[in-house]
């Protein structure tokens, strides 16, 4: 059965972004596919440091829910990221799990689905969703959109349960996730995976 991992970036288990992400959750469960939603982020978390240890190590140098979640998103068929808004950006504990999460990986995320929801109260929640797409477009995963951007409103998860349209949002996000995940390995059964090319690093090392 495909499985999708999603992360909970909020320091709240059961805030606004939590409610989100259930209603993402629930709708996944009802496409046929398993879901396991992961509470990061009033966890301990500090950011990469560059360090190059995971190049021969495999993991973080830093052993905490990085090094937890990775192995899961290596077997995962998607990732949805979840985030309340935080003066126009998504939650710092999130981000610095997310850089190191996806700098550290080992495995390959060619072909995984990934989507971001954001939270917010009124404004800053487009900011913050092209910030979370970024880590998907670059690392080769097709991201899953719905009928709006992903955002629920609201400043608490009753307020949020209100949120008809935002909801709406999150079940047709599930909805084309699910449908991606499926189609994506009936064509890897058919026709294989794109061969990727990964010869080219441009840097200029000569300032030409």
């Amino acid at each position: 059965m495909a499985k999708v991992l999603l992360i909970n970036g909020s320091p709240k288990a059961n805030g606004c972004t939590a409610t989100a992400l259930d209603e993402v959750a629930r709708t996944l469960n009802a496409e046929g596919v398993e879901t396991e939603i992961i509470h990061i982020g009033n966890k301990d978390i500090r950011g990469c440091i560059s360090c190059g240890t995971c190049e021969t190590k495999g993991s973080c140098v830093f052993d905490d829910m990085v090094n937890e979640v990775s192995p899961k998103f290596a077997e995962a068929d998607g990732l949805v990221v979840g985030s309340p808004v935080y003066y126009g950006s998504p939650n710092g504990t999130l981000l610095a799990f997310l850089d190191r999460l996806f700098y550290s990986a080992q495995f390959d995320t060619h072909m995984k689905v990934g989507a971001a929801v954001v939270s917010c109260r009124r404004g800053g929640n487009t900011a913050s969703f092209d910030v979370l797409n970024k880590y998907f477009t670059i690392s080769g995963m097709p991201v899953a959109s719905s009928t709006y951007w992903n955002q629920v409103h609201g400043f608490s998860a009753e307020d949020v349960k209100k949120d008809a349209e935002g909801l709406q949002t999150m079940r047709n996000l599930a909805k084309n996730m699910a449908f991606m995940i499926k189609a994506f390995a009936d064509a890897k059964e058919r026709y294989g995976l794109p061969e990727m090319e990964h010869d080219n690093f441009t840097s200029f090392p000569d300032g030409k």
